[in-house]
C-alpha cells in the first residue's frame, strides 16, 4: 500500500488516482489545472453544495476571502488542515485554524469546485457592488421560473457558490464548514444540500447509477473521456459570448442547480409497466424500450400496436438531444433524503447539477420541454434553482477567480 505522512493529524495520500494499491480513500485529485476539478472528475459518491451570499461591499475584502478559500481548498483536498497550523497545533487559547472533525480521515476523493452567481455582479437592487457589472456574462442570468416549479426563495439563487464531493460525507462537510468559517464577516451561507449515491457517471470507468425512483440514470451523460464532447456542450468557447468583457469565463462552465422533490410514494404504487412507459427504459438493464442492453439506441419511429413504443411523453424522448439540437450535458446529480415533510412522506429527491457551455441552448429549452410534456413531471417539483459560472481552473500561484477581478 502506498504511504501517507501525517500533517496536523491528517493522513496526506501518496498512491494512485484509481481504486488500486492506494485505496479508494487515499484518493487525491489535483486542486490546480486548466479545469476546476470536481466537473469530469469521476463523480463521488457524496456531496456537500453551498450557496453563500457576500455580506461585503467592500472588493478587496472578497478577493482576499478568495485568495484564502484557495488556499485552504488546496491543502484539504490533498488531505491536510485547512489552515496552515492545524486543528490541534496552535495556541490553546486560540481558536484552531481547522475544526478537526476530519483528523485521521483521508482525501477520500474530495473535489471544491466554485462558482459565481449573477448577484455577484448586480445585486437584487441591481447596485454593482464590486465594479464587475461590465464582466457579468450574458448567460449569467437567474433561472427562469419553470411550470410546476415551487420555488423556495431560501433554496434559491446565490452569490457564490462550492460543490463540495468526496467519497466521505465527513470529508465533504468539514471542507463546506471550514469554508463557512473562514469567510465568516464576508459571507453567509444562503442554503446547503447535502447528497448521497451519484446519479450520474462521469466517467466510461463508471456503471451508471440509479436514482430514488429506481431507474438508471444519466446514461447519455458526457464523460470526461468525451474530448470533443466537452468542447462542445461542456466549456465555454472563447468568443462565445456576447460580451467581450466576459473572456475571463473562457475554459470554464455554467453550473445549473435544480432542487427537485419526488412523490416517492406516489410513484411507489404505480404498476411497473406504467412506471417504464413514463421513463421510457426498463427498470432492470436500463435498456430503452425499443432496445435490450442499456447501451442501445433509441427508436423514436417504433410503434407497438398503433402507439408508439416510446410514448410522446415517456422521459427519454422529451430530453433527447436529438430533439434539442443535439444538446447534452455533464450532470453530476446526486440524491437526497432530508427527513420527512409536513404529509408524512420522506422529504426526499434529486438535487440535479449540471455543467453545461450555455445555459440558454442546453438548459433551458430542455427544462421546458419537462414542464410542458414530460410525464415524470406528475411526480416531480422543483423546489430550488441557481444558476453559476465556473471560471476556467487555477493556475500555480493564482486564486479563484484572478481573472474576473484582474
Amino acid at each position: 500500500m502506498a504511504g501517507a505522512a501525517g500533517v496536523g493529524g491528517y493522513a496526506v495520500a501518496r498512491g494512485t488516482d484509481d481504486d488500486g494499491a492506494a485505496g479508494a480513500g487515499s484518493r487525491t485529485y489535483p486542486f490546480r489545472g486548466a479545469h476546476q476539478a470536481g466537473i469530469t472528475t469521476p463523480a463521488q459518491d457524496r456531496l456537500h453544495f453551498a450557496a453563500f451570499d457576500v455580506t461585503t461591499d467592500d472588493r478587496d475584502t472578497l478577493v482576499d476571502l478568495l485568495r484564502e478559500w484557495t488556499a485552504a481548498a488546496e491543502r484539504m483536498t490533498q488531505a491536510r488542515p485547512a489552515g496552515e497550523v492545524g486543528p490541534v497545533e496552535g495556541n490553546p487559547l486560540a481558536p484552531p485554524d481547522d475544526t478537526g472533525e476530519a483528523i485521521g480521515l483521508p482525501a477520500s476523493g474530495l473535489t471544491l469546485t466554485f462558482g459565481f452567481g449573477p448577484g455577484l455582479f448586480r445585486d437584487g437592487r441591481g447596485r454593482d457592488r464590486f465594479g464587475l457589472a461590465d464582466r457579468q456574462p450574458e448567460a449569467l442570468r437567474d433561472l427562469p421560473k419553470f411550470p410546476a416549479d415551487a420555488l423556495d426563495p431560501r433554496r434559491s439563487g446565490g452569490d457564490l457558490c462550492v460543490q463540495a464531493c468526496a467519497d466521505d460525507p465527513q470529508v465533504a462537510v468539514h471542507a463546506i464548514r471550514n469554508l463557512a468559517r473562514i469567510g465568516f464577516g464576508t459571507v453567509s451561507i444562503r442554503w446547503s444540500q447535502l447528497g448521497f449515491g451519484r446519479t450520474s457517471s462521469t466517467s466510461t470507468s463508471q456503471a451508471t447509477a440509479r436514482n430514488l425512483f429506481g431507474f438508471k440514470d444519466g446514461t447519455a451523460n458526457v464523460k470526461a473521456e468525451e474530448t470533443a464532447a466537452l468542447e462542445e456542450h461542456v466549456w465555454v468557447r472563447p468568443g462565445a459570448d456576447a460580451n467581450p468583457a466576459a473572456a475571463w469565463l473562457e475554459g470554464g462552465s455554467y453550473l445549473c442547480a435544480r432542487r427537485i422533490s419526488m412523490d416517492i410514494e406516489v410513484w411507489d404504487r404505480q404498476a411497473l409497466a406504467n412506471q417504464e412507459r413514463d421513463v421510457g427504459r426498463d427498470k432492470g438493464e436500463g435498456a430503452p424500450l425499443t432496445g435490450t442492453k442499456e447501451s442501445d439506441p433509441f427508436d423514436f419511429t417504433a410503434v407497438t400496436g398503433t402507439e408508439p413504443t416510446i410514448a410522446e411523453t415517456a422521459h427519454v424522448r422529451v430530453v433527447h438531444p436529438q430533439f434539442h439540437g443535439g444538446a447534452r450535458m455533464l450532470r453530476r446529480g446526486y440524491n437526497f433524503v432530508d427527513g420527512t415533510n409536513d404529509l408524512g412522506g420522506l422529504d426526499a429527491g434529486l438535487f440535479f447539477v449540471a455543467f453545461v457551455t450555455d445555459p440558454r441552448t442546453h438548459f433551458t429549452p430542455i427544462q421546458n420541454a419537462m414542464a410542458r410534456t414530460d410525464a415524470l413531471m406528475e411526480y416531480l417539483t422543483a423546489t430550488g434553482s441557481a444558476l453559476f459560472a465556473v471560471p476556467p481552473g487555477i493556475g500555480e500561484g493564482e486564486h479563484v477567480g484572478q481573472a474576473l477581478f484582474a
